[in-house]
């Protein structure tokens, strides 16, 4: 009797070490794509969630120069509120009205100027390919124009200071080819990683966004998830690397 009974107490710590409410996870922020200016030369995404550690909410918006992969001045927004009590609805709509007062864009602008999601991989999918995406650039069938291929490559880069060893940190280094061509154009390289990243060892890629422009050109946005060192395991957040065609 006494051992059935130890063996229902070794079997039940079994069990709730396995359990969901045992089980520790990353801080996986949702990313919102925003849209463009109207005349597309700017580019805006949000990312938001709840912080793993302190469950505090927050939401951080990101407003690019398209021509320039460089964001705007006074940009980005970053909102944490430092409450448990607060909502992630609170820290999204102080982002958003902050953002809007930096920038002069509304969120209407934008949002009806959204341009067409023409890849998606969600970081939770494991059969896609992290790492190409060929598509067409905008949803027209038949296609009037060549496919455009995407690849992200993981490079070695030097550790940053603030970051632990032994633990391993990459850069990456970002591609874009039209067709067959053999121009493969870089549209970003990594020589070193900004603090603003924290701790990366790892990017996959989560989306395209297309928007023509006035004289018919694209402008894309090529959203990258970066993978970090989290509290409770790891952390993904987004940024984004843009160009005009």
């Amino acid at each position: 009797m006494r051992l059935s009974l130890l063996l229902r107490a070794a079997l039940a710590v079994l069990v709730l070490g396995f359990s969901p409410v045992a089980a520790r996870a990353g801080d996986v922020a949702k990313l919102d794509i925003l849209g463009f200016s109207k005349d597309g030369k700017v580019f805006a995404f949000e990312e938001y969630g709840v912080q793993d550690g302190s469950g505090f909410p927050y939401a951080n918006r990101y407003y690019i120069d398209t021509a320039t992969d460089a964001f705007l001045p006074k940009t980005p927004v970053r909102v944490r509120l430092d409450d448990e009590k607060a909502s992630l609805a609170e820290a999204r709509e102080k982002a958003g009205r902050d953002a809007q007062g930096l920038t002069g864009l509304a969120d209407t602008e934008l949002r009806a100027n959204a341009g067409d999601t023409v890849a998606a991989s969600p970081i939770t999918e494991l059969s896609a390919d992290k790492f190409k995406v060929t598509f067409n650039p905008r949803p027209v069938f038949p296609p009037m124009d060549e496919p455009l291929t995407v690849q992200l490559e993981e490079i070695d880069v030097p550790r940053p200071d603030k970051c632990p060893e032994p633990e391993m940190y990459k850069g990456f280094r970002l591609t874009i080819q039209q067709g067959t061509s053999a121009d493969v154009r870089t549209l970003h390289e990594d020589k070193s990683i900004p603090s603003s990243r924290n701790c990366p060892q790892g990017y996959s890629i989560g989306a395209v966004q297309t928007f023509y422009l006035s004289d018919g050109k694209p402008a894309l946005a090529i959203l990258i998830a970066v993978r970090s060192i989290g509290f409770e395991g790891p952390d993904y957040r987004w940024l984004a690397v843009t160009t005009q065609r």
